[in-house]
């Protein structure tokens, strides 16, 4: 008898339903993870924004008129949530808000 070495065709079928099987549980995991990454990326960015006005009414004595100023004083780099909404913003309270 020869010694013959490699996989069975059972070997082979038992490895790929264990993957398979990886695979399905692994992937619904990761888009229903998608949407709470989203809303964390939003609500860090409003955070971001807030003290960001705050420190423009330190140096300026004033809030800003927009969101738009902090960009342009480059004290924000974007105020799009990864989501895709844009942050609110009251100028009078300096209060920054979620889409």
């Amino acid at each position: 008898m020869k010694n013959e070495k490699g996989f069975t065709l059972i070997e082979m079928l038992i490895v790929l339903l264990v993957i398979s099987v990886l695979m399905i549980i692994t992937i619904p995991n990761l888009t229903k993870n998608n949407g709470t990454i989203r809303d964390k990326g939003c609500e860090a960015l409003v955070i971001t924004a807030q003290a960001q006005a705050e420190a423009y009414s330190i140096e300026t004595g004033a809030y800003p008129a927009s969101l738009s100023d902090l960009v342009d004083g480059q004290y924000l780099k974007q105020t799009t949530c990864p989501d895709g909404g844009e942050l609110g913003y009251d100028s009078t309270s300096g209060e920054v808000s979620a889409p």
